[in-house]
């Protein structure tokens, strides 16, 4: 039977009295959080919710938050996690899709879609006499987690604790984690990396975690200066804020051990400010949320290789396959695919869509990639994302990193827009540094020394920030659909 070890509960003979969840207002060891978890068990049992409900948990990071998911699975129901910033339109299309029987939220102004609600500044304190003698197990479903729904409505994806222990332990042998450590949570809590990377693998570890408010880079500096954590999980939008920042002498960051780069990928030369900047390992992974969030990673110790997402996660298989689904020799582009303990149980209500994305126990990913001689895998694009110009594939990620090498360039997203004669031609978009200037010639002229001539961008545009959408991805999809039409060359 899989060892579900960071449930809290099972830590408190020898943590009981350790630090265990912190936030801008609550401090909680280890018994004092189980304590809590406990509490609100006994509160969401009084007001119905069973074992195999769903409880929807719609709040800002805060500890809260994580004593409701662990609170739901003391009694053996499912979370989901809802995005604190959705419409009522958005947040009520989740709680129905899910079948949630009860909501956590912010109070009567917040969306509920008529469902029965606890406000959070209502959640019981106070264990019950009686300590819960319930123990999920490991094919229990214990999250929904939507994902974003850049192709269509968004879709339910069941994981359960078995998912979810083989990931925490996963991280906390590949990270090297420890009683010691500390992880600074920074990414938002309706998003399996933040839960899995930042929540879980610590509390299996036994470690400790802080969450921390709004971020924001000088936010950032001082709780690392004032709480010296030894990790935090990131994405690279965050990462170029914080080495765009003036240098600051008195910014201490010498209590991390390293930083870890996920959901997107990131550029090489942005890896390496980062690394020179606060002399900081960052690992770059890969993963989906069908997969319980990694299934590549860069190692901490061994070698890491700029450009690539590292090798496999032990106890995973990644595959590159063609289109027929036959598996492709090393060195071939093709399908990212992934098979483990981690891969998910199913989108909830859609067995069609779960058939097409699961075979043969192989999660296909729609991501384009190629694995090395030594299993590392570099990600050449997303399927859908690839642009065909007049009959010829183009990767937008090559023409990203071909302008990202510029040192002006600190993020830029490449699009395929409509074209009369070609079908479709590539289109970028450019954030630059604060203290850097640069014209599109300029940036065009760079990359035309790197790239033939089909891959050059029909337009370049400099914008002030591009769009993201709730995870912190560059929204392509936005950029297409509010890039006016390309005129004829």
């Amino acid at each position: 039977m899989t060892n579900i070890d960071y449930l809290v509960w099972n830590h408190l003979t020898e943590r009981g009295d350790a630090p265990c969840v912190r936030d801008d207002h609550t401090d909680l060891s280890y018994r004092e959080f189980a304590d809590r978890v406990d509490a609100f068990a006994a509160q969401l049992r009084d007001r119905g919710l069973d074992a195999g409900d769903v409880l929807a948990v719609m709040l800002p990071n805060r500890a809260e938050l994580l004593v409701a998911l662990m609170a739901a699975w003391r009694i053996g129901a499912i979370a989901t996690p809802i995005n604190p910033l959705f419409t009522e339109a958005e947040a009520r299309y989740q709680i129905e899709d899910s079948g949630a029987v009860l909501v956590l939220n912010e109070g009567a102004v917040a969306p509920s879609a008529d469902r029965a609600t606890i406000p959070v500044d209502d959640i019981a304190t106070e264990p019950p006499p009686d300590r819960f003698e319930h123990r999920p197990a490991a094919n229990d479903t214990a999250l929904l987690i939507y994902t974003s729904g850049s192709t269509g409505r968004p879709k339910g994806v069941e994981l359960t604790h078995g998912n979810l222990a083989f990931m925490a332990s996963s991280f906390r042998l590949h990270l090297q984690l420890t009683a010691q450590d500390h992880c600074l949570l920074i990414l938002p809590l309706f998003h399996v990396n933040a839960i899995a990377v930042s929540f879980l693998a610590p509390i299996a570890a036994g470690a400790q975690l802080t969450i921390t408010g709004k971020f924001s880079p000088h936010r950032f500096f001082e709780d690392v200066a004032r709480l010296r954590p030894t990790y935090f999980s990131a994405v690279p939008t965050i990462y170029a804020l914080l080495v765009s920042q003036p240098s600051d002498p008195a910014a201490d960051t010498s209590s991390l051990r390293f930083g870890i780069c996920g959901a997107a990928p990131i550029s090489n030369e942005l890896l390496d400010r980062v690394e020179q900047r606060f002399d900081l390992a960052v690992v770059e992974g890969y993963g989906l949320t069908e997969g319980t969030c990694a299934s590549a990673c860069n190692p901490i110790d061994g070698p890491r290789k700029p450009g690539t997402v590292g090798p496999a996660l032990p106890g995973q298989e990644i595959a590159i396959a063609g289109p027929g689904g036959a598996l492709l020799p090393t060195g071939t582009i093709g399908e990212v695919i992934i098979k483990g303990p981690n891969v998910m149980r199913g989108y909830l209500n859609r067995p069609d869509d779960t058939r097409d994305t699961v075979v043969d126990g192989w999660l296909h990913t729609g991501d384009v990639g190629r694995l090395d001689e030594d299993g590392y895998l570099t990600l050449v694009d997303r399927i859908k994302d690839m642009i065909i110009r007049g009959g010829e594939n183009l990767y937008p990620k090559e023409i990203e990193n071909a302008l990202a090498a510029h040192p002006a360039v600190l993020e830029c997203a490449v699009i395929g827009a409509p074209h009369d004669t070609y079908g479709e031609v590539p289109v970028a978009y450019v954030v630059t540094y604060p203290d850097q200037e640069v014209t599109e010639t300029e940036l065009l002229d760079h990359i035309a020394g790197l790239l033939t001539r089909v891959k050059i961008p029909a337009e370049l545009h400099l914008v002030e920030s591009l769009p993201r959408n709730p995870v912190g991805k560059i929204d392509k999809p936005e950029l297409r659909r509010t890039h006016r039409s390309v005129p004829a060359l």
